[in-house]
């Protein structure tokens, strides 16, 4: 067996409503369905500028609230330019919480949180250096 492609990654969050302005606001993405899955979950699937594969957040109340472990796990998305991502975090009032970075490939970035504390990666990379 052999699959074939990632079609998306499930989050679960405390607040789908927050989530939601937080990845669609801040980070741009949009909200391409929004339902109920049969067993009373609110789920959400946002795409990602020029990606195909979509983030699925869901909010499950009887669950009790997320608490997502530091360095447990984040998402990472390249942007064109880092030095104008914070500025825009700034305006917006998005703490930095590491970095700016710049790795020996010459690649720089930063994390910010999303709401229950999931890490958020966003990375400018030089043209001459390969998606890993």
């Amino acid at each position: 067996m052999k699959v074939k492609k990632l079609l998306h990654t499930r989050m679960r969050v405390s607040n789908l409503d927050e989530t939601i302005r937080f990845y669609t606001t801040v980070l741009g993405l949009d909200v391409i369905e929004r339902k109920t899955s049969p067993r009373g979950s609110e789920l959400a699937f946002l795409k990602v500028p020029d990606s195909d594969e979509l983030i699925e957040l869901t909010s499950f109340p009887p669950s009790g609230p997320v608490k997502v472990q530091e360095d447990l796990v984040h998402l990472a998305f390249q942007v064109e330019s880092l030095d104008e991502t914070i500025a825009s975090l700034t305006s917006q009032g998005v703490k930095i919480t590491d970095g700016p970075t710049q790795s020996s490939s010459g690649s720089r970035f930063i994390f910010i949180d999303a709401p229950d504390g999931y890490e958020i990666e966003l990375i400018e990379r030089p043209a001459s250096v390969p998606i890993v």
